[in-house]
């Protein structure tokens, strides 16, 4: 059953806090998060993309990265426009986005069920990304950044949810990407404790080498004294959705170089499965369709059935692999294959075409977006999903409640 923890947040005073909060570190380069700090003194980018303080060119890895970003936390910690919870507490978090809300409990989860499978993963993690991500938290003794999980909607936890929003918020702001983000303290945290020792499973959506770094970084503090009681870096922070709130988006794909003529691919994916050219469409409209751009026209292609055996390769990023990535353009891991790349649904397809007409790829591919419900079947059956198959909007914003272990 899923434990849910309180915690002392470490977040910014009231008035503040749309000027702490940012992005989180994963959806912007280095050299993004200069230019959106720039004149931003206070912003939490200092602390999750702490290279922006140093000399441009540095290796986000080099150790005076790591040093910087927690010397930004400390300065910040001690500075008038944060301050330090002490009573432990869980929250309510709301983002309303083009006019849909997603509403969820935002408290500590535990290392132990992370690693024992009650929270469960579907995502391969990278060991670069998992060591940098370690690295930081170490450093910092903070786990600076919350993940985002789901879970199947439990009736109980919805009205508490709902209850705790008639009060006033802690904060209400709208970000600079029109995203409304609205948080408030939950005063009695124990109704909902005890209504998650009730959930059987708990699913990664967004955070997977932040989950992964808790665990390494419990693994290797597993040895210093807490006076018998659960030490705080045994718990990482989270936000819980449940499954009927969560929205996903497609992750599509850029292809740099096709392997032929544009015609010559389009016979051979015409003789794959049913193609319909120059459509005026610009995205899928079902699940088993794909949109493809290539000179300047869109095309839609039904991906055939999957001849392979598991839950995972019925999704259709998988069977996109199977029928076009494989045979067709000769990529076996879309992961690693230079001539892939992938793009956020959140850009629209738009972005593709631009891509497409300026030249600097051949070939654009718009997907269906994934079913949370295909991704929890992923996650029991014990598989991973192909890469880059999710993309979750609204994103959580990073600095509005940070757990410490100092």
């Amino acid at each position: 059953m899923a434990t849910v923890q309180p915690f002392c947040a470490l977040r910014p005073v009231p008035e503040q806090a749309a000027t702490v909060a940012s992005v989180p570190y994963d959806v912007i380069s280095t050299q993004e998060a200069r230019a959106m700090a720039t004149g931003k003194p206070d912003s939490f980018l200092h602390i999750i993309r702490p290279e922006i303080d140093l000399p441009e060119g540095i290796d986000e890895h080099d150790a005076a990265v790591y040093e910087k970003g927690a010397e930004n936390l400390r300065r910040y910690a001690e500075r008038a426009i944060s301050l330090q919870e002490e009573t432990p507490s869980l929250y309510v978090y709301r983002l309303v986005m083009d006019g849909r809300a997603q509403t969820g409990l935002f408290g500590c989860v535990a290392v132990a069920e992370y690693d024992d499978g009650t929270i469960r993963k579907h995502e391969k993690t990278r060991p670069d990304k998992e060591d940098d991500r370690t690295r930081h938290i170490l450093t910092q003794r903070a786990h600076a950044e919350p993940v985002m999980l789901t879970y199947r909607d439990v009736e109980a936890v919805d009205q508490r949810i709902l209850r705790v929003q008639d009060g006033a918020p802690l904060y209400d702001f709208t970000a600079d990407d029109g995203v409304r983000h609205t948080i408030w303290r939950a005063v009695d945290p124990q109704p909902f404790v005890d209504a998650f020792a009730t959930v059987e499973k708990l699913y990664v959506a967004d955070g997977h080498h932040r989950c992964k770094a808790a665990s390494r970084v419990a693994e290797a503090l597993r040895d210093v004294g807490t006076d018998g009681q659960p030490p705080a870096f045994a718990f990482f922070p989270a936000v819980l959705f449940p499954m009927s709130q969560m929205r996903l988006l497609p992750y599509n794909r850029i292809v740099y170089r096709l392997p032929a003529s544009p015609d010559a691919f389009l016979e051979a994916l015409a003789g794959v499965g049913d193609l319909e050219a120059g459509i005026p469409a610009l995205h899928p409209t079902r699940p088993g369709e794909v949109c493809l751009y290539l000179q300047g026209q869109w095309h839609r292609f039904a991906l055939p059935e999957t001849r392979r055996p598991t839950v995972a390769d019925r999704l259709d990023v998988a069977r996109l692999s199977e029928w076009v990535l494989e045979p067709l353009l000769h990529s076996t891991d879309p992961r690693t294959d230079p001539n892939i790349d992938f793009v956020g649904g959140i850009r629209g397809t738009a972005a593709l075409e631009r891509r497409v007409d300026a030249g600097t790829a051949a070939l654009a591919i718009a997907l269906y977006p994934t079913r949370i419900e295909e991704l929890v079947d992923v996650s029991e059956a014990g598989l991973l999903m192909p890469p880059k198959s999710t993309w979750f909007e609204p994103k959580l914003r990073s600095g509005l409640l940070v757990h410490l272990f100092w």
